[in-house]
């Protein structure tokens, strides 16, 4: 199952001319999840080599227009090209009302159309993953997301069964799946020896606009990719904790003690270059990317590598 992330959007508060604001979009498989939806998305999405088809599900970090105002544009385009599936649209306290204000440009929808509020502990259950709602401290009601997958059972050694006495077939499927069966004549076989160790699902986690929190770290352990925002350099710690935001150190030192194994830092204000935002967080984490819109990151399952950049790798050439 394919996993990537691709980068719509990686500025901060005011775009620049080359990075818009938030948004980020998660393709596993068949499936399209955006976070966040800032002005331009839908651009970008046309940029970029997933194009602008229906959207599965999208995932709000919080109500800031930064975050919210690529949505009117990008729902009266789905509405015109006569989208028919259902549409849910999933965020803090207060997506509602925010949703509700913008009634009168969005109009009518042609598609069921859900605006669903989470609290940070929710989940929401999905084919093989699930998407956790993460509490995080912002100025006004935030939350972090994190796509988990399933762990999967160990590869089954099909010579070894066969030695075995099993027959091809679905005894193998049960003993996969960790059921012990009994042949024909007998034999009572256990998956023992036959089926390897669980591996494990990917999980990505996206912070949003957050100081640094517990809730975060808790969910980021072990993560295989922490999208983390780095609004602001050290040297800005006191405008960082005035505005609820984080430093690239800060976000560095979280990753660390939450044994991250890639860190990609976004939300860059044009105030901090990104060179200086990427040597602040290496100091702390061996593995820091600062994409820039329309980036790629590659997320293998564990047994196959580590998540990779690949810079301009989610832009259509066409």
């Amino acid at each position: 199952m394919d996993l990537d992330v691709i980068f719509l959007g990686t500025g901060g508060s005011v775009p620049s001319a080359t990075r818009q604001t938030a948004a980020t979009l998660i393709r596993r498989g068949s499936e399209r999840i955006l976070v966040d939806c800032g002005e331009g998305t839908q651009r970008r999405l046309m940029q970029s080599v997933a194009g602008l088809s229906d959207l599965d599900v999208i995932l709000i970090t919080h109500g800031h227009a930064d975050h919210i105002l690529g949505l009117p544009g990008l729902l009266r385009t789905f509405a015109l090209r006569e989208r028919t599936a259902p549409l849910s649209i999933y965020g803090p306290e207060g997506i509602k009302k925010v949703l509700q204000d913008l009634d009168s440009v969005i109009g009518k929808m042609p598609y069921p159309l859900a605006v669903v509020e989470l609290a940070g502990g929710a989940e929401i259950a999905c084919d093989n993953y699930r998407l956790e709602a993460i509490g995080t401290r912002h100025r006004v009601p935030s939350l972090g997301w994190a796509l988990v997958e399933d762990d999967r059972t160990g590869r089954f050694d099909v010579e070894k069964a066969r030695a075995a006495g099993v027959p091809d077939g679905p005894l193998n499927g049960q003993l996969q799946r960790g059921e012990t069966i009994t042949l024909d004549d007998g034999t009572v076989i256990t998956p023992e020896g036959l089926v390897g160790e669980m591996r494990f699902g990917r999980t990505i986690v996206l912070s949003g606009d957050t100081r640094p929190c517990d809730s975060l770290m808790a969910r980021a352990v072990d993560c295989d990719l922490l999208i983390h925002e780095a609004t602001f350099l050290d040297e800005e710690l006191d405008r960082a904790r005035d505005t609820n935001h984080s430093t690239a150190r800060e976000a560095a030192e979280l990753a660390a003690e939450a044994r991250v194994r890639m860190l990609a830092l976004t939300h860059l204000s044009m105030r901090s270059p990104p060179t200086l935002i990427k040597a602040e967080a290496e100091a702390i984490h061996d593995n820091v990317v600062v994409p820039r819109d329309l980036d790629l990151i590659e997320l293998p399952f564990r047994e196959r590598g580590d998540a990779v950049l690949i810079k301009n790798g989610g832009r259509d050439e066409d």
